[in-house]
């Protein structure tokens, strides 16, 4: 099945997924996370993409981001593997490319779905087995998220700030939220909509992105009905 062209809504986030090249490593010691971090900071900021959550594994990384303009996202991205690839080659005698294709990319309902990415984005390493719990994972934005921890990376989302009404209420409420896995139907949801570019999101939200000239998610199976399978329908 062909992937869905990217696309922008103003004020929409983005979750991202890029991975390595035959799904291989892209972190092999903590100076690279770090100097991975450092370039995805910079280039965050040169291309206005505002970045809410974010979890580096050992061979893909997860953001959930809004841009600021429909360029913001894949300058960034570019911006990023223009520094990284060649410091990656460098250190480990390594020609080529780095990352598997493209990046993927959908666009994520901020009033229903925004935490439950979140929360999907910083869980990866307890689901992967690497940390018991999220706050023990170094390289991820659950620790700013959750306890306020000073992280450059990111800029909190509007539905996150109005989470709790103090920054202390704010931090404890999320937490909370942590207390219970992603469910599965939450997990297949968010990963079938970013593996194909679909909206993730409620209805109403899918309708939305419709109504903007964008097929939200899988075309219906089968032929289409002719005028009177759809009068037989309607009867």
């Amino acid at each position: 099945m062909p992937r869905l062209p990217r696309f922008f809504v103003p004020d929409l986030p983005l979750h991202v997924i890029q991975r390595g090249n035959g799904r291989g490593a892209i972190f092999r010691d903590p100076a690279d996370f770090a100097f991975f971090r450092d370039c995805l900071g910079y280039a965050a900021r040169r291309h206005s993409v505002a970045i809410h959550a974010y979890v580096f594994m050992t061979n893909h990384v997860h953001l959930l981001a809004t841009p600021a303009g429909a360029g913001g996202m894949p300058k960034m991205v570019q911006s990023v593997g223009r520094v990284y690839v060649p410091y990656f080659n460098k250190v480990y005698g390594r020609a080529g490319g780095l990352w598997e294709s493209r990046y993927k990319a959908t666009l994520v309902d901020d009033e229903n779905y925004l935490l439950t990415c979140m929360r999907y984005i910083e869980l990866n390493p307890v689901r992967a087995g690497m940390a018991d719990r999220a706050a023990d994972y170094p390289w991820s934005s659950f620790r700013a998220n959750a306890f306020g921890a000073r992280d450059p990376l990111v800029t909190p989302h509007p539905v996150y700030e109005r989470f709790a009404g103090t920054r202390e209420a704010r931090q404890a409420a999320y937490r909370g939220l942590f207390a219970a896995p992603v469910t599965e139907a939450d997990l297949s949801l968010i990963r079938d909509a970013t593996q194909h570019a679909w909206a993730l999101g409620s209805a109403t939200f899918r309708e939305r992105v419709a109504g903007l000239g964008r097929r939200p998610d899988r075309k219906p199976i089968g032929r289409p009905k002719s005028a009177a399978d759809q009068a037989k329908t309607r009867v």
